[in-house]
């Protein structure tokens, strides 16, 4: 499967994708760091990259949860990321408008999980002639993301991904159902397992997100055995002190290992390329 990303490097390898960073942007200057380092590593191992922070987070459970540094701010960190390393930058919009300001600083829109079924908002990613990526809800079937795909396409535009995330289990728990990630590359389209944020363990009654990083590689290493085009892993230098969803993120200097280890399964089984 074969999507058309700017800027992106080391994709005839037939290596998987890696989208990852921050969770989000947490002042002008975290994320250059954080970027330059697993560009390094990515450069060395051949594996194609996209940049990955939120410039703002709309959807938190507590009032006084961080959200974000400002909008044009934010957007404007991650076009000077993508400058300065030559490197596709994605992140999250949450409506008709944003989708439009934002496709002005980034190279890929990603939907949020809780809007894959959004009409407007995903017409609208589309219309942008940005590439496209949509997190599946946690409440939805692998097989009917293919109906959110028909909704970008409709407008032209064939650049689309699909992300899986986890499924609801009971109320504080989430769970990988990798049948999910076959079922939705039926669409034909690029699939991408978002390894941390399946980890969370949302509705805390503190009223902040809680995780299993322990259980990082465990999730990605089956991922990449059942074939996802790509892995999703956010990932800061402190994730005990990152500003959102610390819980649940890899230490960044712990991610190489980690790609060194997930290559060995991947060279293993059959190549796809995006």
């Amino acid at each position: 499967m074969h999507i058309d990303i700017p800027k992106l490097k080391h994709a005839a390898t037939g290596n998987f994708l890696l989208i990852s960073g921050p969770c989000v942007i947490e002042d002008p200057e975290m994320a250059f760091p954080i970027a330059e380092f697993i560009i390094e590593i990515t450069d060395k191992l051949k594996i194609p990259f996209i940049f990955k922070a939120s410039y703002k987070k709309a959807n938190r459970s507590k009032l006084d949860s961080f959200t974000g540094i400002g909008d044009e701010k934010a957007l404007r960190v991650l076009r000077k990321i993508s400058e300065t390393f030559q490197v596709p930058v994605v992140t999250d919009v949450h409506s008709v408008v944003e989708a439009e300001h934002a496709a002005s600083y980034v190279d890929v829109l990603q939907i949020p999980a809780f809007l894959c079924r959004q009409t407007e908002l995903l017409l609208a990613a589309g219309k942008t002639g940005k590439v496209v990526n949509i997190k599946k809800g946690q409440f939805v079937a692998g097989k009917t993301m293919r109906f959110a795909v028909d909704k970008v396409k409709s407008t032209g535009n064939e650049n689309v991904m699909l992300t899986e995330r986890g499924n609801m289990f009971g109320y504080g728990d989430l769970i990988v159902d990798y049948r999910n990630i076959p079922e939705m590359q039926r669409s034909g389209v690029p699939v991408v397992l978002d390894i941390t944020h399946s980890l969370q363990q949302p509705n805390q009654s503190s009223g902040i997100t809680g995780g299993r990083p322990d259980l990082i590689e465990t999730i990605a290493r089956a991922g990449i055995a059942v074939g996802t085009d790509g892995i999703f892993v956010e990932t800061h230098p402190d994730p005990g002190e990152a500003l959102s969803d610390g819980a649940n993120m890899l230490r960044l200097d712990q991610l190489e290992g980690l790609l060194k280890r997930l290559l060995k399964i991947r060279n293993a089984i059959p190549s796809q390329s995006l």
